[in-house]
């Protein structure tokens, strides 16, 4: 979830190891591995997290999103099956498959 909405719904396998939505990457981005020779390419996310009193149009996440688009400041996106069992709200989730 992502300031009250749903960003991303799946089993955990899947989405441990498939996600598919920005925010679900830079979340599981930031999990240390407990192996110090094993690196993990880091998403910074860049902006302040907005207000959930006062969210932003569109796709909530769209101001600090590394892969937003014009449309995504106007249209909520739909929560969408991609894979089977595997539900992303996102314009461009389809990108990450």
């Amino acid at each position: 979830m992502y300031l009250g909405k749903i960003a991303e719904m799946a089993s955990r396998d899947d989405l441990f190891w498939h996600p598919l939505h920005p925010y679900t990457q830079a979340l599981l981005s930031a999990i240390p591995i407990p192996n110090p020779k094993v690196k993990r390419e880091r998403i910074i996310l860049e902006g302040d997290v907005p207000s959930p009193l006062n969210p932003p149009s569109g796709c909530r996440f769209h101001p600090r999103c590394p892969v937003a688009k014009g449309n995504c400041a106007i249209e909520i996106p739909e929560l969408r099956e991609l894979r089977p069992g595997h539900y992303v709200s996102c314009h461009y989730a389809e990108d990450s498959l």
